[in-house]
């Protein structure tokens, strides 16, 4: 009976650990957003680890493959057992940090492909971390499949093919995508709130300086503001999240007016998009121009689609002989849309018809 039990642990904590890790090895520069997150001042506030948020992802997300591979063919299964457990531990803290704390809404534990709550993120750590303690106190049961050579032939390979497709989707584009903004996909349709969707119960609070100090005041508590407070603030407290739209923060703004709704109609559209121009690839600026003007004559409306500062847009447009005109929108939906900064969207009235990467500004297709 122990022996089936830690086989069925071995068996689905492998499994789960291999599907996590491909998942987010399919996209690690979406998971390097979400590193970057815990990174940030609201969370950790570790900004030094910023920078190298791509580089942890990809060693996070291949040695989770890696280790999945090994538990499975009990390839020095002492060590395997020692680092899932060691890993499986970081993240169960860092998942209940986030849940506690309502810091990070998705801990990214299968990148867009499976959307968690901080909780069930949490919960799903705890139940692997029990089938890893399983493992870990009868770790003599979890023996080698195959002979030494085998194995060995085995985790090298699995090494060498992870570290090639995290290079192939970091340069190019990933290889599934689960995003709102896939092709195919229309943002109007993504934007839409069913009709009898639940809507969000909120609460709001104010704060009123009392005697030096602040307090917070709900609503009801308005009449029994003492004499002499003095109003500071209003926040709003979110008691029941509502239904939220797969693309619910998307703008297309220019001169204070959201363009959004004309600029959807177009029959044809190229989205220049680049979420940061001074973070951008210089190369891939570089080809803007260029295929600006091979679009144009296609009959294609061309603009940028950035969160850069009007400053930072007229320094590249003058470095780069950029000549169409920019729109903001914030960063966050920006490197939802693609990955690369820049890339190329093409759209037919609101439709994603194309995304490509700026590596790959050959393969785009102007109708």
């Amino acid at each position: 009976m122990k022996n089936i039990i830690t086989q069925f642990s071995r068996l689905f904590v492998g499994v789960l650990f291999i599907i996590s890790g491909l998942i987010k090895l399919n996209d690690p520069v979406g998971f390097s957003y979400k590193l970057a997150e815990y990174f940030s001042e609201p969370v950790f506030n570790m900004p030094f680890f910023v920078p190298y948020s791509l580089a942890i992802a990809l060693f996070i997300v291949i040695l989770e493959v890696v280790l999945g591979v090994m538990l499975l063919i009990g390839f020095k299964s002492r060590l395997t057992i020692w680092l899932l457990l060691l890993l499986i531990v970081k993240f169960t803290f860092l998942t209940f940090y986030s849940a506690y704390f309502n810091v990070v809404k998705d801990c990214g534990c299968f990148g867009d492909a499976l959307h968690l709550t901080p909780w069930q993120s949490f919960t799903k750590d705890i139940i692997l971390l029990f089938f890893i303690l399983i493992l870990f106190i009868n770790m003599k049961l979890v023996k080698p499949l195959f002979n030494t050579k085998i194995q060995n032939s085995i985790a090298v390979l699995t090494v060498f093919l992870c570290s090639f497709m995290g290079y192939w989707v970091i340069n190019h584009l990933p290889l599934k995508d689960f995003r709102a903004f896939k092709v195919g996909n229309s943002i109007q349709k993504g934007m839409e709130i069913p009709e009898g969707a639940p809507k969000s119960v909120v609460e709001m609070i104010f704060i009123y300086k009392v005697n030096g100090v602040d307090k917070e005041f709900t609503e009801k508590d308005l009449a029994n503001i003492p004499e002499g407070a003095t109003f500071v603030d209003r926040k709003d407290k979110v008691i029941t999240e509502g239904y939220v739209p797969p693309i619910h923060d998307f703008i297309m703004e220019k001169d204070g007016s959201d363009y959004k709704d004309e600029l959807l109609q177009e029959p044809k559209l190229l989205m220049v998009v680049t979420y940061d121009l001074a973070l951008a690839n210089v190369d891939g600026l570089a080809k803007i121009e260029q295929i600006s003007k091979k679009a144009s004559a296609k009959g294609y409306k061309v603009i940028g689609m950035t969160a850069s500062s009007p400053e930072e847009i007229a320094k590249s447009k003058k470095q780069y002989g950029i000549t169409f005109g920019f729109y903001f929108c914030d960063a966050i939906p920006l490197k939802t849309i693609e990955r690369a900064n820049p890339s190329f969207v093409i759209l037919e009235k609101g439709t994603i018809k194309q995304k490509v990467h700026y590596n790959d500004v050959e393969d785009l297709v102007f109708e």
